[in-house]
């Protein structure tokens, strides 16, 4: 192994390295990609004028991700004209390794990007295995359109689908951090907004450009395709006059108001900003159970469980063989065969697929009768009731049931502006086929998003604290949840949440001296 020189480069060392580890076919790819990417990132003017930037790791099977070296494109370069050549390559924690030879007049002396240690940041935060810097010009003007805020948030796109971790129901929030005169004196910032935003795989800089990740090149092109797609959507509606960061994209509401402010959605420019200066927020989120909270226990209790306990049997039958019930079987098997170790009650052996259709189902409608008894709050059962519920609601055998002074309350937090979520137990599929079909109509339009026990049980803090990451606020506090169930409110009260106890007919009563305030209906928020 033939050591380079000790000196320090653009404020990075230089390391050591086997050469026939950097003449590797993987290196020599990687860098023939990078020069490719970036002549079609110029193209689409994500790097033209020399800005912007790109790096990925060398993939190599035989490597573990955070040891394969990291190739990086030069700065100050025309990127539409580099060559394989052209690239540096860094060991992963940013040691210089390999260095492109200078070039006649006019080109400037080779640097490595700007980026650099906004990069090396990412990968060391995220475990990336790409990064992709860009200045197109929608990520630059997405970020003028809300001048105050601190996140870009948009919904119901079919493009968020392609995003990580999104779909298209989901809200997708993208933090948005302030300028500097030099590349460098962002990592700080960056590593604050990766750091709050666990779940994002992009970073907007104002009236500059967006960092993108994936864990590989084709995931972080992807993200980064779709990425600006949203935000050329939202400047778009912008200029329609429709707000991208509601569920129905309908007009921009003049001014938005805030939780708490008793309808009083006409606010002055300068009381919006005096709000700001005093740290009240312009977006509060409001999440909400379902059952005892916006629909009655007993729709749930004497309707929905019902049509899942007498129709497993059928729907296990007419779907067997399809992906989606299959998967759902693994899943009963797996909890299944937890609940035998652990000698559930009610719990019986499920014999191998090679038992036969019918002794298979025969079995699973017996465990899932049981968790049905049991009242159980798990995914298993959960996702399988949804899946029988869509063939409900899509046979017109079942309606959503809400409360009548929910969809007034939905629409009046629309109109303000506020989010409103659903954390239920239930599964996010049942949780959209619910709100989706009720005697109002779809209320879907009004929601931002659907948690279920994915995030956690919602008896626990730390369930709480997941979507409050997920949502992106800057307090917990800028978050109300509403419930019937007393430990599901004090787990909320722990992860710092606002919290309001909903008092609805057949809700099981309240322990004395619960401290939490109560309401018998939306009206009273």
């Amino acid at each position: 192994m033939a050591a380079l020189p000790a000196v320090s480069v653009n404020g990075m060392k230089v390391g050591t390295a086997p050469q026939a580890y950097l003449e590797s076919k993987a290196v020599k790819d990687t860098r023939v990609l990078i020069s490719d990417l970036c002549r079609q990132f110029y193209n689409l003017g994500w790097v033209s004028g020399t800005g912007g930037s790109i790096t990925i790791k060398a993939h190599d099977d035989s490597i573990p991700k955070p040891h394969q070296l990291i190739l990086m494109s030069p700065s100050g370069v025309q990127k539409e004209r580099m060559v394989p050549e052209d690239m540096y390559v860094l060991s992963p924690d940013g040691s210089f390794l390999s260095a492109p030879s200078p070039k006649p007049y006019p080109h400037k002396p080779p640097k490595c990007s700007d980026c650099g240690p906004l990069f090396l940041k990412t990968y060391e935060m995220r475990n990336a295995g790409a990064v992709i810097h860009s200045h197109g010009i929608e990520s630059c003007l997405v970020t003028m359109l809300e001048p105050l805020s601190k996140e870009f948030r948009i919904t119901h796109m079919e493009m968020i689908k392609g995003i990580q971790g999104h779909g298209y129901y989901d809200e997708l929030v993208v933090p948005i951090i302030e300028n500097t005169a030099y590349e460098f004196e962002l990592t700080e910032s960056l590593a604050k907004a990766i750091e709050a935003y666990p779940k994002t795989t992009a970073v907007l800089v104002r009236n500059h450009g967006v960092y993108i990740w994936g864990d590989s090149w084709i995931s972080a092109k992807t993200q980064a395709e779709c990425y600006h797609y949203l935000f050329d959507a939202a400047i778009k509606l912008h200029q329609l006059g429709l707000d991208w960061s509601t569920p129905n994209h309908g007009p921009i509401q003049k001014f938005k108001g805030v939780l708490g402010s008793g309808g009083n959605v006409n606010m002055s420019v300068k009381a919006k900003a005096d709000a700001i200066h005093e740290h009240e927020p312009l977006r509060r989120c409001i999440v909400l159970d379902i059952e005892g909270t916006t629909t009655p226990i007993s729709f749930v209790s004497e309707v929905l469980f019902p049509y899942a306990r007498d129709n497993v049997g059928r729907h296990l039958s007419a779907t067997y063989d399809t992906a989606e019930t299959q998967d759902d079987i693994k899943l009963l098997r797996t909890q299944v065969e937890d609940d035998l170790e652990q000698g559930v009650v009610g719990a019986v052996p499920i014999p191998p697929d090679n038992a036969g259709k019918e002794e298979v189902i025969a079995a699973l409608v017996a465990n899932v009768e049981a968790m049905i008894k049991a009242d159980r709050k798990i995914t298993a059962l959960k996702q399988l009731q949804g899946h029988i519920w869509q063939t409900g609601f899509e046979n017109n055998e079942l309606e959503g049931e809400v409360f009548e002074d929910v969809p007034e309350a939905f629409e009046k937090w629309h109109a303000l502006g506020i989010k409103v979520y659903i954390y239920s137990s239930g599964s996010r599929l049942a949780q959209r086929l619910l709100f989706g079909n009720t005697s109002y109509g779809d209320l879907r339009k009004y929601l931002s998003g659907f948690f279920d026990t994915r995030v956690g049980n919602k008896r626990e803090t730390r369930s709480y604290v997941e979507i409050t990451e997920s949502l992106g606020v800057d307090k917990p506090s800028e978050i109300l949840f509403v419930t019937d169930v007393y430990q599901e409110a004090e787990a909320a009260k722990a992860a710092g949440l606002e919290v309001i106890v909903s008092i609805r007919p057949g809700n099981a009563p309240l322990p004395e001296n619960h401290g939490f305030k109560t309401i018998k209906s939306f009206s009273e928020i």
